[in-house]
């Protein structure tokens, strides 16, 4: 869980290659796999969660081979993390989805339109923590509390799900100050009620989804920022492991109650993470400072060490919660 300060020389047209290929991807996913509304099944779902970590994979492999191995790890440790903490993001869209009553079939298309946007948010998230870091040496202590409060959360909570709309002051907000209609519309977000444009249930339901999306990132970012530092690097182990995280909703409605020590293993993770980003620094604010430093080979092996054995005990120890209900 080393902070990596080395970047990589990237030429600038690997960059138009990576979001040219991620962009491909969102279009034939938009366009040909699910251009029109429908319910997906589990077995599509499973399939398309397992072609999209195939794809996540592949590019970390393509990462190995043309940067190094030092990138592959990087790579392979940032998508880990990042796919491992959307846990609580895909069960954070359940409740928003169930609460606003969304159609099953609408439901794909609402999910699209708020990972695309995760992903823009993600990207600025990402360059303003890079540029904080070279730039303010405090923001190291900064993420590291972040970080730490959020493994400190994690371990300790036990609610099923700690998002309600219904109590979003932003939610509240909206509905006071956007003309909205009660009505559903087919799959658009506005519509036309007595001659005004109106939003629809299905808008609101997506502005929800982005704020929570803003919510994780905030945690996300600052966790794979600690393990690379490589803008290159993080966008793209970030990006691959957002984009598979529609089917994966479809796929795993229960996961987070069968796996139920996984929460509590990222918990262990971020706090191991926090300390390593507060130590991490040779200098800090004119004083010499620990330097501390792991192989990134160390990083990753801690990381799926402690997840995979998250899932494996999860199946082993039955949850103490289950029993009380």
């Amino acid at each position: 869980m080393q902070f990596a300060a080395s970047t990589f020389h990237i030429p600038a047209w690997h960059w138009g290659i990576l979001i040219g290929w991620f962009l491909a991807l969102i279009l034939i996913d938009l366009l040909v796999l699910h251009k029109k509304d429908h319910v997906v099944s589990i077995r599509r779902a499973v399939t398309e969660s397992l072609v999209w970590i195939g794809l996540g994979v592949g590019l970390g492999i393509v990462f190995w081979i043309l940067y190094g191995s030092s990138a592959g790890q990087q790579y392979f440790s940032g998508y880990i993390i990042e796919k491992s903490l959307s846990v609580d993001n895909v069960f954070a869209w359940a409740v928003i989805l169930s609460y606003f009553a969304i159609p099953a079939k609408f439901q794909y298309r609402v999910l699209f339109w708020g990972i695309f946007g995760a992903l823009l948010m993600r990207a600025v998230f990402i360059f303003a923590g890079i540029a904080l870091i070279e730039k303010f040496e405090i923001v190291f202590i900064v993420f590291a509390a972040a970080l730490l409060f959020t493994g400190i959360k994690l371990i300790l909570t036990k609610e099923k799900y700690e998002f309600d709309p219904g109590k979003s002051k932003l939610f509240a907000w909206f509905k006071r100050h956007i003309p909205l209609s009660h009505k559903q519309d087919g799959h658009n977000f506005f519509t036309v009620e007595n001659g005004k444009r109106v939003a629809t249930v299905l808008f609101l339901c997506l502005i929800v989804i982005e704020v929570t999306d803003v919510i994780f990132a905030i945690d996300s970012v600052p966790a794979i920022l600690a393990i690379s530092r490589d803008p290159f690097i993080v966008f793209a182990s970030n990006a691959a492991a957002i984009l598979g995280l529609r089917s994966l909703y479809f796929v795993f409605a229960k996961m987070k109650d069968v796996f139920w020590l996984l929460t509590k293993a990222l918990g262990i993770l971020m706090i191991g993470i926090a300390v390593k980003m507060a130590l991490a620094p040779h200098h800090l604010l004119g004083w010499d400072w620990v330097g501390l430093e792991t192989p990134t080979t160390l990083n990753l092996a801690i990381i799926s060490i402690v997840l995979i054995g998250a899932v494996v005990l999860s199946l082993v120890i039955p949850n103490p919660e289950e029993k009380k209900a």
